[in-house]
């Protein structure tokens, strides 16, 4: 297993923990719980390890020996706050299932909203990002999909999840009548000949509502379940 990336060994547990004392109980669980309790309360930018050993109340660079980077913690955090998926109900269908799988997701990712705003450096290899794939794949056995369409089905969810997640945390952000005002004042700035589609929404009220009181979620995981639904009746 040397051939992985250090945090790769290091989400699966695979790399030697150190035999040194290193203060009060220093462990690599505890530093990535005192970081997710940090930036759950003050946002990304609040993470340093300086902050982060303050905190723990030890050294710097006792952090280091079981962490080797900020990068390599913030992997290791977001692995760690995912939790564990959704145990699907056994007579519900896949249908209800993947339900619940998105709108669980949604959740753990408005309790941590740094999450969907971290960078996507590659493909889910960590083993809670496998988890939670692995309990939506197991919902598509009882689809007529073949398993490379399961997969993309997946990515399509969690993907979709995602932007979500964003949207709404960044509504929760600038919510309130100041921002709809503002929706407001720029909706009458719109010229029907520049944005003419746009401007058909506009003109229906859709465009100011949109953001505010329309749950785009909902709506928007029924379109995707449909579609499978739909594929997988005709495969």
């Amino acid at each position: 297993m040397d051939e992985l990336p250090r945090t790769l060994r290091v989400l699966w547990d695979l790399e030697p923990k150190p035999t040194r004392a290193t203060g009060p109980a220093l462990s690599r669980d505890r530093i990535v719980r005192a970081a997710v309790e940090l930036v759950d309360e003050q946002g990304m930018d609040a993470l340093s390890m300086a902050r982060l050993a303050e905190r723990l109340g030890c050294a710097t660079m006792s952090l280091y020996r079981h962490v080797a980077s900020k990068d390599e913690l913030q992997a290791v955090m977001f692995d760690a706050a995912l939790g564990e998926p959704p145990k699907p109900d056994p007579d519900g269908g896949w249908r209800a299932g993947l339900e619940t799988w998105a709108r669980e997701l949604l959740a753990v990712y408005r309790r941590h909203p740094w999450m969907p705003r971290m960078e996507i450096t590659g493909p889910p290899l960590a083993p809670g990002q496998l988890s939670w794939l692995d309990a939506g794949l197991a919902l598509l056995r009882d689809t007529e999909l073949p398993p490379i369409e399961q997969m993309s089905v997946m990515l399509l969810v969690a993907g979709y999840v995602r932007t979500e997640a964003t949207m709404a945390i960044v509504g929760d952000e600038v919510r309130g009548e100041l921002a709809r005002e503002t929706v407001e004042r720029v909706a009458r700035l719109l010229d029907p000949a520049r944005f003419p589609a746009l401007s058909e929404v506009v003109a229906s009220g859709a465009f100011t509502a949109a953001p505010f009181d329309f749950d785009h979620f909902a709506y928007g995981l029924r379109l995707v379940l449909d579609s499978i639904e739909a594929q997988s009746s005709e495969e």
